[in-house]
């Protein structure tokens, strides 16, 4: 049975070339057992029309927010709630900064501000849109806030231009619809994470994010995969509940989170010195991925080929950012949060890791390249513990790196209550 039978889909088109993608989209959804319910903006009914997406998929399309009748049948509310995921296909510029800035002046954006469902959004304009800074703006905001993407990929244009921006197939969407689907997509009401400026008042929270860059010479270096992603959204929900926040960031290619004060490292000596520069603090977060080693001595100069063969690479330890932070005699903050980024043994290498570090929690996932979780939107993560001389740990499903960061700063909110009273 198809991982969509009996699931409710709810499709807002949006004005681009790319709409007529969406009905193709419409049959597959409706092959695989959904059922799609589709609201069109007014620009998508310039590319489809209502008549096409009734027909592929069997049900009343949706276009006017003041329609009396469809407010007596089903109302925007019901409509944005009574689905299991809304899918935004294609998602224009236009409707993207409308659900960064939480603006409602057509049924669609209304929908979307109102739902407390997922939302799955395929991206499609032209490359200068997709890469223009507010743009960029607006797609971190929304990636904070939990909004799902597949795509864009790089492509030629309905304009003639190759690049960014061409939205995803139909198939690619409807494999990131059952990826959506296999997690939980009820957004509860914000009741149990800290609440808005109060629960973090008058505490500091550092927060180190992305990854490190060790120079081998002046254009090599060794690094890993890491995005950023899931240190800028812990960063972002502690900003929300009240604290101050500081973000030591390696090298990303995201936007600095608004209104949060963000150092920016290349190595992890250089990590080392910003973390101790902005204590003292409450929490301490580690969310980067520091590279454990460097070379040695790295080259003044390009290093060549040469007939001397592969050249040898000395390497030397990093310093051990999260161990030197839990273990200071004096300034340590209350909290010392770490995060293991494991291949296997995921619990196990976690709770080392949380003797040998000495930190109060770690913060444990997948990383193996088939989970998609290291540089992606999402993430699956384990909390190791100790309670006495017992460590305990607990799953927590796969969800938005935005809801992840909400959740984890309400689960230490908690902890930091019971340490301090």
């Amino acid at each position: 049975m198809s991982t969509l039978s009996g699931r409710r889909i709810l499709l807002v088109i949006g004005g681009g070339i790319a709409a007529f993608k969406a009905l193709d989209l419409i049959r597959r959804m409706r092959e695989r057992g959904a059922s799609v319910h589709v609201v069109l903006t007014e620009a998508a009914q310039h590319f489809v029309t209502p008549l096409s997406a009734a027909a592929l998929s069997g049900t009343k399309v949706f276009t006017d927010l003041f329609s009396l009748t469809d407010e007596a049948e089903m109302g925007h509310i019901e409509l944005s709630r009574a689905a299991d995921l809304i899918v935004v296909v294609p998602a224009t510029a236009d409707l993207l900064a409308k659900m960064a800035h939480g603006l409602a002046d057509d049924l669609a954006s209304t929908l979307l501000l109102a739902t407390d469902k997922r939302i799955l959004v395929a991206p499609a304009m032209n490359l200068r849109m997709w890469l223009h800074p507010a743009t960029q703006r607006n797609l971190a905001a929304l990636r904070a806030d939990g909004t799902l993407f597949c795509g864009p990929v790089d492509g030629d244009m309905a304009c003639g231009e190759y690049g960014p921006g061409r939205m995803s197939e139909p198939l690619e969407i409807v494999a990131a619809i059952e990826a959506a689907l296999a997690g939980a997509t009820v957004i509860p009401l914000p009741h149990s994470a800290p609440k808005g400026p109060g629960a973090l008042v008058g505490k500091k929270v550092v927060v180190t994010c992305g990854p490190t860059h060790e120079p081998i010479d002046p254009v090599r270096y060794i690094a890993n995969r890491s995005s950023g992603r899931q240190g800028q959204a812990i960063a972002q929900a502690a900003a929300a509940a009240g604290a101050e926040v500081v973000l030591i960031s390696g090298p990303v290619n995201l936007p600095d989170p608004p209104h949060i004060e963000t150092l920016h490292v290349e190595t992890a000596q250089e990590m080392l010195q910003a973390v101790e520069s902005a204590l003292p603090a409450d929490i301490f977060i580690a969310a980067a991925a520091v590279a454990d080693w460097r070379v040695a001595t790295a080259s003044e100069h390009k290093i060549k080929k040469g007939g001397d063969g592969v050249p040898t690479l000395a390497l030397v330890e990093n310093p051990d950012i999260l161990a030197t932070i839990a273990g200071r005699t004096e300034g340590r903050p209350s909290l010392v949060i770490g995060f293991a980024a494991e291949t296997e043994n995921v619990v196990e290498n976690a709770e080392k890791k949380l003797a040998r570090k000495g930190c109060d929690l770690v913060v444990a996932n997948d990383v193996r390249p088939e989970s998609g979780i290291m540089g992606g939107d999402s993430n699956a993560v384990t909390l190791v513990g100790r309670a006495g001389h017992e460590t305990w740990h607990e799953t927590w499903p796969r969800a938005s790196k935005g809801e992840v960061g909400h959740r984890l700063i309400a689960h230490l909110v908690a902890l930091l209550k019971e340490k301090t009273a």
